[in-house]
């Protein structure tokens, strides 16, 4: 008896195997959890200052809405670098600049509060985050054994959590003395992770890359559109944050309820439902219908999303807001063990470009679209219930378009641990 309660409890504690078996894993996951948690200090003063310049919810969410040139460019970008270069250099050199980003923007807070700067220092913030990603997520396949992949998706969402939880917290208290110190702070936290990044070992491309180019890419897209599993995964976070990322309106309603502190719960508060998740992370080794359990995971975020919109109190609306964390969690850790293990090594990188651009570009046209609903209505409830109720839409239509994706099992996956040809079989997905 009480060997089976051990074995249960086990089930839901968090996967440790991927740091106990790989040391550059524990490094990248080191500074994963610095340059995160400075990115998400970042989240919250960047929306904040916008609003107490602007007073307006548009302007946020065209801050936002600025983003999406700098994803794009630089999600196709990093992704034919993360083939092709070395990519611990590369992600050095990017987490560098990132850091006199935000430095620019604590200047800009201290002395100068121009609006244009504020969008040009985040937008260029965006880029080299986004040149960067791909390179780390191409490294998490090779430093551990495919065995150990759920355990990864699970502690990079534990990471995740606890940036999306502290990040925002440290920076709604930084706020109160002041958006500058916010920024310093983020950028000393950043700065930090520079070591671990350094320490680890090097990681040259494959012996047959070539060098980046245009040809490349497009090997990429056609063999994502090769996918419609993959496909689906991409599209289906895409209509997630296009429709249901209330995030844009988050200050004004912070502004009427007591300022930068409930601006940090706000923010917080999905972070600690991902921490929930996070947490009991192992049961996600003995799930194998993976698209399925993305699938339902975006309509509870959905619903989740659109219940905040009718929440009558504060509490209320952080435990709306922590539920739909939760569910992100969810998708997120499927999400990311699909691409982790049938994903071939030779496109790996361009993959984990075309991934970063699907969660990158969806949110910031949402927060524009939540923050000119809300303008252009008077109604902030109705841009955020809204957006929730189309998320179940999203959700339901790329599921029935795209019926590989709920038919994915994981066991009919060949391990992709070649490099010269595609790998991943997937019958489940035929037709």
């Amino acid at each position: 008896m009480t060997t089976g309660l051990t074995s249960k409890l086990a089930r839901l504690a968090p996967d440790l195997a991927p740091i106990r078996h790989s040391r550059d894993f524990r490094l990248l996951f080191a500074g994963q959890a610095a340059s995160f948690t400075g990115l998400m200090i970042c989240f919250v003063a960047l929306p904040y200052q916008a609003y107490s310049i602007s007073h307006s919810s548009l302007v946020v969410g065209l801050l936002s809405f600025a983003e999406i040139v700098p994803v794009l460019l630089a999600g196709m970008l990093g992704g034919a670098l993360a083939d092709t270069v070395e990519r611990r250099k590369l992600i050095v050199l990017t987490q560098a600049a990132q850091v006199l980003c935000i430095a620019g923007l604590a200047v800009n807070a201290l002395a100068l509060r121009q609006v244009w700067l504020l969008f040009a220092l985040a937008a260029l913030f965006t880029g080299f985050n986004g040149i960067q990603r791909p390179s780390i997520e191409v490294l998490v396949p090779k430093l551990i054994p495919h065995q150990d992949l759920p355990g990864a998706s699970a502690l990079s969402s534990l990471l995740g959590t606890f940036g999306e939880t502290g990040g925002p917290l440290i920076g709604g208290g930084l706020l109160v003395g002041g958006t500058a110190l916010a920024y310093f702070a983020a950028a000393a936290v950043c700065a930090a992770g520079l070591v671990p990044f350094a320490l680890m070992t090097a990681s040259p491309p494959e012996p047959e890359a070539g060098r980046p180019s245009v040809r490349g890419m497009a090997e990429g897209l056609r063999y994502a559109r090769s996918r419609p599993d993959l496909l689906g995964t991409y599209l289906i976070d895409i209509g997630a944050m296009l429709f249901g990322a209330p995030y844009a309106v988050f200050p004004q309603i912070a502004a009427g309820l007591g300022g930068p502190a409930v601006l940090g719960l706000m923010f917080a508060a999905p972070g600690f439902g991902s921490m929930l998740v996070s947490l009991t992370s192992s049961w996600t080794r003995h799930v194998h219908h993976h698209g399925r359990g993305i699938a339902l995971a975006v309509i509870a975020w959905g619903i989740a999303i659109a219940a905040f919109g009718f929440a009558p109190d504060l509490p209320l609306a952080l435990l709306a807001l922590a539920a739909a964390g939760g569910a992100d969690t969810v998708s997120g850790l499927f999400r990311m063990t699909m691409w982790n293990q049938s994903i071939p090594p030779r496109v790996r990188g361009r993959m984990a470009g075309i991934e970063m651009i699907s969660y990158s570009t969806g949110e910031p046209i949402g927060n524009l679209e939540a923050g000119a609903v809300a303008t252009l209505t008077g109604s902030v409830r109705l841009a955020v219930v809204s957006g929730g109720l189309l998320s179940i839409l999203g959700a339901a239509a790329v599921s029935l378009a795209l019926p590989a994706l709920w038919r994915y099992d994981a066991r009919n996956v060949t391990p992709t641990t070649g490099s010269d040809h595609l790998q991943a079989t997937i019958p489940s997905c035929a037709g």
